[in-house]
This record gives C-alpha cells, structure tokens and sequence, in this order.
C-alpha cells in the first residue's frame, strides 16, 4: 500500500513538471509571432545612451580575441561605448591579447585585477568592472561570446520601452553547436529550456531570470541593489531575484543574440552544470526561509519552482526509479492497477513533441538529424541530471561545513 502511495505521488510530480514545460512551451511559440513581427520594425530616431559592457575572464587565451573582434564589430556609437574587460588574476595570455585590443580601440579599457580582491570568481570580478564603469546602462557578456552587432541596440531598446524594467535578457546560441553529440544535446537543451522556457515565462506571467551573459541593466539598479554577491555561484539568478524584490520587471527580449561555445567534452559539461545546480541551490537556501516575507509574488512563483525542481521533481524521479527496480527485483510488489507503460510512453511522447515544437521556432534547428538526437535524448543525455544534482548537494554540503570560500571555478574553453 505505501509503496502505491510513493509511486503515485512519484508520478504526479513528473507530470507535473512536463506539463508546466509543455505551457511554457505554449507561450513560447506565441511569444514568438510576436518577436517575428518586431524584427521588421525600424530602429527609432532617438540619442543612443551610452553603456558599459563588462566581460569577466580568467584564463581565457583561448577566445577573448573573438569576443573582442564581436565587441568591436557592434553596431553602436562608439562614443556611446565602453569595453570592459575584467583580467581576473589569469595566468595566461588573456591580459596582454586584452592590452593589444586597448592599445588600437580606446573604448576597450582592461581591468587587471591583484590580490586579495582578485580571483574570487565572477561576482567580485564583476563589482570591480562596474566600479570602473560609467555608462548609465551596463551590459554583461562572458568571454567566450561573440553578439551579432545589433545585440547592444536590442537591449537598449527593449529596456527604453518601458520605465518599469531594470534589465533586459536577450538569447543565446550554441556556435559549435553541431561538434559532435553531446553540443547538439546542449544546443536542443538551450533552444528549449532557455530561449522557449524564458519566452513562455515572460508570454505567461512577465517574468524572467537574468542568465549569465547577454543582458542589460540600469546603473541605478545596480546600486540600489548593492553589486553582484561575491558568495553566489549562480550570481545571475540571485541578483534576479533582488531586482524584483526592488520592484523592478526583468524583461525577456530575444531579438538581442549572443552566440557562445558550449562544453565539447562529458567531464566539462558536468562540471559546469555541477556548478550551476550548486548556485541555483544556494538562491533556494538563500530565499526561501524569506518565502512569505517577499514583496513580489511572482518570484515567489520562481522560488517555488526551483525548490519543486531541485527536491520534489528530483525525489519524485528517483522514487519512482527505486520503486520500479524493486518491484521487478520482487523485493516489493506493486499491487497499483493501471497502464504504466502506457504513462510511461506518453510522458516521453510529450517530452519529445515539446522540444519538436520549440525546435520549428528555429528554422535551421528541426532537421532530421535533430529528430533523431531528441529521441534519444529523454533516456540518455536527461538522465544524467540525477546524478549531477546529487553531486552538487553533497559539493556544496561539504563546502558548507569547511566554510570555503568561492573562487573562480569556470567552464574550459575549447579552440
């Protein structure tokens, strides 16, 4: 009887979750039309305002070149413009590619970080850009970006339009997106999971969550806000949050496009997503004691979320794994009538059409190869979620205990 009891309460979460995506995913197809319609529309005659970009690199020889040759190309005044690029105690040849740009464009200014304010990881690097900025608008990208030129003119834009919001988050492509498997994996994952789920939250409910790069937001946000927080792995969900705390919307406006380079090997995927689960994990201790105490309710809506994804969806999965193993192991005996294969069957079924939709967004992206990988991609590549996110409790439980300080812990580039 209990054991029917778990399995039932196993089943109604993971359904619940791909239901919640498949909505997402309703609203992001509409949100859609929406955004094809505004890329016709002429930019207005207006007094460009000028905007601080800040780029946050450790180590990162391989592509800071390209990301500077993309900052350089953009199409914005460039007395408008100022390249900050914050060289955060690397010990290879990121510095001096960085000085070579500054030395032939006087709006890319490098940043050298020293100890001990240096090397604490992304959030400190980012207070110390912002404390050499001086744009009323700042603007974020990792090192290993390259925006199309209209990028920078997008967010202003989307951000002039309305005086309610603080930041504006643009997309996100995968450039080596068709490397081998495990890119396509993540390029399928980032059309779906960022671009449709972020399209759909903002369709829904105007909400949205600030990534890790291509996004702007005021200055006076910033400071009102009090900077980046040098604890957070996952500073940009965490500084999301206070933004709607402060009244602010943070609005989703896909028309800006980064393109960046993915992990091309298993190791360093799990290691950057052991990284992310850890900092989406620390927002969820972080804020959820203060549940009931937050002004905005919409992003208690997002807090509930992650903890429904990082505890309940995640216990559900491994309940229903266990109860299953079991009971063809005979150790338990589920006595639950009912078609669970045929549950089974559909859950994959609307997984798979979820993504097929999201993918037809993206006119180059639903190709038959494309269909294949999403078949497999539900009992392979999604799967691994479980034990990267087991991991990153029992990473960020030890780092707890020994009270370890953050340091920079990034995702290594590929040439």
């Amino acid at each position: 009887m209990v054991g029917n009891l778990l399995f039932l309460a196993a089943l109604l979460s993971i359904w619940a979750m791909l239901l919640y995506h498949m909505f997402l995913a309703w609203g992001g197809y509409l949100y859609s039309n929406w955004v094809e319609q505004r890329k016709r529309e002429p930019w207005p005659d207006r007094e460009w305002p000028k905007v601080s970009i800040l780029i946050p690199a450790h180590n990162e020889a391989i592509v800071i070149g390209n990301t500077l040759r993309a900052m350089v190309a953009l199409d914005y005044p460039k007395d408008k413009l100022e390249v900050i690029v914050i060289n955060d105690l690397s010990s290879d040849r990121t510095g001096e590619i960085v000085d070579q740009f500054a030395a032939q464009y006087p709006f890319v200014i490098p940043v050298h970080t020293k100890k001990p304010e240096g090397g604490k990881g992304k959030s400190g690097a980012l207070n110390q850009g912002f404390r050499r900025s001086t744009g009323e608008f700042i603007a974020v990208y990792d090192a290993d970006n390259t925006p199309e030129r209209a990028a920078i003119k997008h967010l202003v834009h989307g951000m002039l339009e309305d005086d309610k919001v603080g930041a504006v988050v643009g997309k996100f492509r995968v450039v080596n997106a068709r490397k081998n498997l495990l890119t396509r994996f993540i390029n399928i994952e980032t059309i779906s999971f960022q671009w449709m789920a972020q399209a759909g939250r903002w369709h829904w409910f105007k909400l949205s969550t600030i990534p890790g790069t291509n996004f702007l937001i005021r200055r006076s946000v910033i400071e009102q806000v009090g900077g980046w927080d040098d604890n957070a792995l996952a500073e940009d969900t965490e500084l999301s949050i206070r933004l709607y705390e402060e009244g602010y919307d943070i609005r989703f406006y896909p028309l800006a496009i980064t393109w960046e380079q993915e992990p091309e090997t298993w190791k360093v995927w799990f290691k950057q997503r052991t990284r992310w689960a850890r900092g989406n994990q620390y927002v969820i201790f972080k804020y959820v004691p203060r549940l009931f105490t937050m002004k905005r309710r919409r992003i208690v809506f997002d807090l509930v979320y992650f903890l429904f994804t990082y505890f309940l969806f995640l216990g559900g999965i491994i309940l229903s794994h266990v109860l299953l193993i079991l009971n063809v192991l005979g150790v338990i005996k589920m006595t639950l009538p009912g078609p669970f294969l045929l549950i089974w069957l559909l859950a994959y079924m609307l997984f798979i059409v979820e993504i097929w939709i999201t993918l037809a967004i993206e006119k180059t992206e639903l190709t038959l190869k494309n269909i294949g990988v999403v078949a497999i991609m539900y009992v392979s590549y999604s799967q691994l979620w479980l034990p990267l996110v087991i991991r990153s409790l029992w990473i960020s439980a030890v780092a707890a205990v020994k009270k370890q300080e953050v340091k920079w812990d990034k995702t290594e580039r590929f040439e």
